[in-house]
């Protein structure tokens, strides 16, 4: 399987060469696009948007021009990005989620078009809390996929869902997205209303983790439906975006996250798609020496779920 990483805190607009040099030089073969980056859901929830988004799709095409030549010339595959979120702003004032909704979705679209990445990954609208049942979230969701789901038929990209936890008076539950089967019906239902596969799943590793979902049951669930991964770990507790591995839940070093469990359930649906790790914050913990020797290891974590996947080595 090709293996991939974000472009976040590797590429940068100033010179994309080369970080995108960086990552083949290491040996990965495809990139994560972090398109989120330009407007992070910390601006978002403080109502301090930038206007990024309000540039028409000319300009925007031109500004990542660069960046799409140099992952070329690199050899590096742009298999995934990821749309800015939350894309809707639960009693947001109606000038943020318009602009989001109008702006920022559809030209994260033609920007998605532009590099000829098949898969975009977009946050489920959460709701639940505010509309009392997680139906009537899924409504609201299925409403703003239904204003994208032409263009990604048109463009011939998949749309990625994404298992989600939330926060609760202080408590993590289960957020949009966290039942395998109702996602497969929502899934099929939508593909056979495009009469196109405009709809998948992307499984995350570390949301899954803090939400207490079992991974093998999920992933075999979900079936070819899974397009996208987001492999990261973290402790359980807060959704830290580190290396797998890095975290125990005993003094015997037994995994926080159920690493077993991951495999066996890309193992059970045959995955032979590209192992991307969601990992940009660990490139910030390291000491700038270090960094390329952490991203030496996320590839080598990737080369191990693979023959792990694919020989069934390692479990």
């Amino acid at each position: 399987m090709k293996i991939g990483v974000q472009t976040q805190n590797i590429v940068d607009d100033t010179n994309p060469s080369a970080g995108f040099q960086t990552l083949s030089d290491i040996g990965f073969s495809c990139a994560d696009f972090s398109l989120n980056s330009y407007l992070k859901n910390t601006s978002i929830y403080a109502s301090d948007l930038n206007n990024f988004f309000s540039q028409p799709v000319s300009a925007l095409e031109h500004f990542f021009a660069p960046h799409k030549l140099a992952a070329t010339k690199a050899g590096i595959t742009v298999n995934q990005m990821h749309m800015p979120y939350p894309i809707y702003v639960p009693k947001g004032c109606s000038r943020i989620n318009e602009y989001l909704q109008k702006e920022v979705a559809p030209k994260s679209m033609e920007i998605c078009h532009y590099f000829d990445c098949p898969f975009i990954v977009v946050h489920g609208l959460k709701l639940a809390y505010y509309l009392g049942t997680e139906q009537a979230e899924w409504e609201q969701t299925e409403q703003f996929i239904d204003t994208i789901a032409p263009m990604a038929k048109e463009m011939n990209i998949t749309i990625c869902i994404e298992n989600l936890y939330d926060s609760v008076a202080g408590h993590l539950v289960e957020g949009p997205c966290c039942d395998a089967h109702k996602a497969v019906e929502r899934i099929d239902r939508i593909n056979e209303k495009y009469h196109a596969e405009v709809l998948g799943f992307c499984f995350d590793t570390g949301h899954a983790n803090l939400a207490g979902i079992d991974f093998e049951q999920f992933i075999t669930t979900l079936g070819y439906r899974l397009k996208v991964l987001h492999i990261h770990d973290n402790d359980g507790i807060d959704d830290l975006h580190q290396i797998p591995f890095t975290f125990t839940r005993t003094r015997e070093n037994k995994s926080s996250t159920d690493w077993d469990g991951f495999i066996q359930g890309l193992r059970n649906i045959h995955f032979d798609r590209t192992l991307s790790f969601e990992t940009a914050p660990v490139l910030n913990a390291f000491p700038g020496q270090l960094k390329q020797d952490a991203l030496s290891l996320i590839l080598k974590i990737g080369k191990y779920f693979s023959g792990a996947v694919c020989m069934g080595e390692g479990i």
